[in-house]
C-alpha cells in the first residue's frame, strides 16, 4: 500500500437553521461543513470532513489554513498508508502550529485529511472502512442515540426521534439547577421500557456546581453525565466527581494527544471515553484510543456534531473497535447532514445500519447541496 496525493478539493458549506443548538457555552445558529475530497495519482478518491461547528465561523479560518499550509505540505510527500501520512504531517506541521498558536485548527485539518485518505484506501481495496481497520467482519449495525437536544424543546424532540427509531437520547444541561432538574426529571419520567437518557453539561459547571448537580441528576438513572467540568481540570476533581456520581462520567471530545488519552483511560474516572476524531487524531488516532478504552473496560462512544461524512466515519470506527459503545447521532436541524452523505442510513429500533459499500459507504450529493456552497478550492501536486 502506498499513497501519492495528486489533488485535494475543499468545499465549504453553510446553512442557517430555525432552531440553534443551545449549549452551556453558547449557541450554534448556523451549520457549517468543511469537506475534503482527496484523489491519488491513479484517480482513486476519498472524502473527509474537518471539525468546525464552533465558533460559528471557524470553518473560514480552516479553509485558509488548508490553502496556505496543510495542502501544500500534504501534496509534497508520498506515504506508506494513511497512518503514516498522519504521523508524518503531524510532525512536519508541529512547529507551525505552535508558532501560530493554533494546535486545534491544525489538528482538525489533519484529522479530516486522515479520514479522506482512509476512505480512499478502503475504496481502492474494495473494503468497508471498518473491515479495512480491523481485518474482520463486524456487526451490520450499531447502537445509536439522539444527540443535541435543547432543554426547552427536549420533550418534542424525544417524541419525534422516538417515532424515527431512536431508543436513547441526550439532552443539554448546565442552564441552572432548577432548569436542569425540571428537564431531566420530565424526560426520565416519560421514558419507555428499554429507553435511555444521558446528559451533557458541555464543561458548564465549576467544581462547586458539579458537586451539587452530578449526584442530583445522576439519581434519575442516567446512562452517563458528560463533561461536568472543563476537560483540563485536575485529575483530583474528576476523581471526586466520579465518586459522587451514581452513574458513569463521560468525556474526551476536548482532549488531544495519545498521552492525554492514555492517562484519561488509565485513571478510570471516565467510564465513557468520547474522542472526536475530526477534532484530533483522525481515524488513525480514534481507532487507537478506542481499542485502548475497550481493552481497559471503558465504553468507547465517539463524539460528533457535523455532517453525515463525519457521522459515517464515527460509525465505521465504532464498529471496528467494538465494545458496548453507542454512536452519537445529531438530530437537530441540519439540512447538510443528509445531503452530503448519500444514501443516508436511517436508525431503526435504536440501531444505525452500516453500509456495505467500500470506504465510508456514502457519497456527498454536491448538486443537491449547491445552494449552501460558499467556497470551493482545488490544490494539485506539482509532480
Amino acid at each position: 500500500m502506498s499513497i501519492k496525493i495528486a489533488r485535494i478539493e475543499a468545499f465549504l458549506f453553510r446553512a442557517d437553521v430555525k432552531e440553534p443548538v443551545k449549549t452551556s457555552f453558547g449557541s450554534i445558529p448556523r451549520r457549517s461543513v468543511l469537506l475534503l475530497r482527496v484523489e491519488d495519482k491513479d484517480g482513486a478518491h476519498g472524502w473527509g470532513e474537518i471539525w468546525c461547528n464552533f465558533p460559528p465561523f471557524s470553518a473560514d479560518n480552516k479553509m485558509r489554513l488548508l490553502e496556505t499550509i496543510i495542502c501544500p505540505a500534504a501534496l509534497s510527500g508520498s506515504y506508506h498508508d494513511p497512518s503514516d501520512a498522519w504521523h508524518v504531517l503531524s510532525v512536519r506541521t508541529h512547529r507551525w502550529a505552535l508558532q501560530g498558536a493554533e494546535p486545534g485548527p491544525f489538528a482538525a485539518c489533519l484529522g479530516g485529511l486522515d479520514l479522506a485518505l482512509w476512505d480512499l484506501v478502503a475504496r481502492r481495496e474494495k473494503k468497508t472502512l471498518r473491515s479495512m481497520l480491523c481485518g474482520r467482519q463486524t456487526a451490520e449495525s450499531i447502537a445509536a442515540y439522539a444527540s443535541g437536544l435543547n432543554p426547552d424543546t427536549a420533550q418534542e424532540t424525544v417524541s419525534r426521534c422516538r417515532e424515527t427509531g431512536f431508543r436513547a437520547f441526550k439532552v443539554k444541561v448546565a442552564f441552572g439547577t432548577a432548569v436542569d432538574e425540571r428537564v431531566v426529571s420530565g424526560l426520565a419520567r416519560n421514558l419507555r421500557d428499554g429507553e435511555q437518557l444521558m446528559v451533557d453539561a458541555n464543561q458548564g459547571w465549576d467544581l462547586a456546581e458539579a458537586r451539587r448537580s452530578v449526584p442530583l441528576l445522576g439519581e434519575y438513572g442516567l446512562g452517563w453525565i458528560e463533561e461536568p467540568i472543563a476537560a483540563d481540570r485536575p485529575s483530583s476533581e474528576w476523581a471526586e466527581l466520579a465518586l459522587l456520581s451514581p452513574v458513569p462520567l463521560a468525556g474526551g471530545e476536548n482532549v488531544m494527544g495519545y498521552d492525554a488519552f492514555a492517562s484519561l483511560i488509565e485513571r478510570g474516572h471516565h467510564g465513557v471515553v468520547q474522542p472526536d476524531m475530526l477534532k484530533w487524531g483522525g481515524v488513525t488516532g480514534a481507532y487507537a484510543v478506542g481499542r485502548r478504552a475497550v481493552k481497559m473496560g471503558r465504553s468507547y462512544c465517539p463524539h460528533w456534531l457535523g455532517s453525515g461524512v463525519g457521522l459515517l466515519a464515527a460509525a465505521q470506527v465504532l464498529a471496528a473497535v467494538g465494545g458496548p459503545g453507542m454512536l452519537e447521532h445529531d438530530v437537530m436541524e441540519n439540512p447538510l447532514r443528509e445531503a452530503l452523505s448519500q444514501p443516508f442510513p436511517r436508525v431503526k429500533d435504536g440501531l444505525f445500519p452500516l453500509p456495505d459499500e467500500p470506504g465510508l459507504g456514502i457519497e456527498p450529493d454536491l448538486k443537491a447541496s449547491a445552494g449552501w456552497l460558499l467556497n470551493r478550492a482545488e490544490y494539485r501536486s506539482s509532480n
